[in-house]
């Protein structure tokens, strides 16, 4: 698979999964920028032990990483204050809107590991990404989506 193709079948995920660490467009996009640099600059040595897939996710891991590292504290989040419609689509946003504000507000490694759920990457390939067991990413995996589905109840979706 050369850049191009790697680029177009994970630039969205990618932003996604950054997305969700971050809860900032911009800041995403720029940690979007730099994992395809690296994608870019690493790709003559990679050697396929993993999938590409598992290898750009790795990296752009390490890169939410490091910006959690050099910000110390994640952006608060800010309070969504547009009313509901009854428009279906402004309603999906609204929920996406808070999935990714409930998803900031979790702890490094459990933003990884949702945002890496819902890109559909495999739990043993996110073992390997995060570097924890596939029991241990299972168990966190299930709390996590316990937790989500309660603040989702506390604004009043779900049952």
């Amino acid at each position: 698979m050369n850049f191009d193709e790697l680029y177009k079948t994970y630039r969205d995920k990618v932003y996604r999964l950054c997305m969700g660490y971050v809860n900032d467009a911009d800041e995403a996009e720029d940690l979007v920028q730099e994992t395809f640099i690296m994608v870019w600059k690493g790709l003559p040595g990679f050697k396929q032990k993993s999938s590409p897939g598992t290898w750009i996710f790795r990296i752009a891991t390490n890169n939410c990483l490091r910006y959690f590292s050099k910000k110390k504290k994640m952006p608060e989040s800010e309070i969504l204050n547009r009313e509901i419609n009854e428009n279906e689509k402004e309603e999906n946003e609204r929920k996406v809107e808070l999935l990714y504000k409930f998803i900031s507000e979790f702890e490094e490694t459990d933003r990884l590991l949702i945002s890496l759920e819902l890109e559909g990457v495999k739990q043993t390939d996110i073992a390997g990404i995060i570097g924890i067991s596939e029991g241990n990413v299972r168990v966190r995996l299930f709390r996590i989506r316990q937790l989500l589905n309660k603040k989702f109840k506390d604004y009043g979706y779900g049952n």
